[in-house]
């Protein structure tokens, strides 16, 4: 009977090579992927903040919230996209001289670029559509609240959560890899990225949703009086809630912490284990 997984060995194979395929697509095809995999995870994102805007019990929303977050994943994983936090993997194949390092950066630039644009489109498709007018704008206020916490992140400490998230979305992606069969790479997914919500790890692209969609819910009054009220924002602490803080404080050095958990921790300890002679 063949059996439904692939080995470890198999694993780091399969996805050296199918990242080498994916470095060498031309940029229009690099892009479109990146778009779909940008509104994905943010889907994902924003589905998550539905749920979980009115809970009261951080322990209750975080568990919540992992629960629904990993659509965003599974989307990808199945149907197409290229994350840029699961193409830190192209580390390996540039380890195994399938690919350049030139067409490494290459290809994380413009998948973090079009990751960008596609959950900036999200957001704003949700501020615009009256999305954040759910539970007479409670969802707004949440979301500006949410957002004004990840502009004030302590850039060192947002560099090593990204760390974190990574070695976790890899290890999920990976994991995935194992199993032949849907059901399988679902379940690889749910319960890795499950874990990575609840910790509360720092994701650079479910942060290009989060911070933008708390801009836009920013320019909405009503949204602003609402978060002042019910979470006692200070006037000073929204105002911190800006482009250039969304960057500095957080995209940039969760970024960082992204590349090096992924590439560097979960593809090097994966490609010295597996690929490398001396070793084995």
């Amino acid at each position: 009977m063949e059996k439904m997984y692939f080995t470890q060995s198999e694993i780091v194979d399969n996805t050296i090579h199918d990242y080498a395929k994916k470095a060498n697509y031309n940029v229009v095809k690099m892009a479109l992927y990146g778009l779909m995999a940008g509104m994905f995870i943010a889907i994902g994102a924003q589905g998550s903040l539905v749920s979980i805007h009115n809970i009261s019990d951080p322990g209750i929303a975080k568990t919540v919230a992992g629960v629904v977050f990993p659509i965003g994943l599974m989307l990808i994983v199945l149907i197409g996209g290229q994350l840029f936090t699961g193409n830190c993997l192209l580390f390996m194949s540039a380890w195994d001289k399938q690919i350049s390092w030139a067409k490494v950066a290459k290809n994380l630039a413009i998948i973090w670029v079009t990751n960008l644009l596609g959950a900036i489109f999200i957001a704003a498709m949700c501020y615009f559509s009256g999305q954040y007018d759910f539970n007479h704008g409670a969802l707004g206020a949440y979301t500006i609240k949410n957002a004004v916490a990840k502009a004030n992140t302590v850039p060192y400490q947002g560099f090593l959560s990204g760390i974190l998230c990574n070695i976790t979305v890899c290890g999920a992606i990976l994991m995935a890899g194992s199993a032949k069969d849907v059901a399988g790479k679902i379940l690889g997914i749910f319960f890795t990225i499950f874990v990575f919500v609840i910790s509360g790890f720092e994701h650079c692209i479910a942060n290009a949703y989060y911070l933008p969609a708390g801009l836009f819910a920013k320019m909405n009054s009503e949204y602003v009086d609402l978060a002042k009220e019910t979470y006692h924002l200070t006037a000073e602490q929204i105002d911190s809630l800006s482009v250039s803080n969304a960057f500095l404080h957080n995209l940039f050095p969760v970024t960082i912490g992204n590349i090096i958990g992924g590439g560097i921790i979960v593809g090097g300890l994966m490609f010295l284990c597996h690929k490398n002679k001396k070793l084995s």
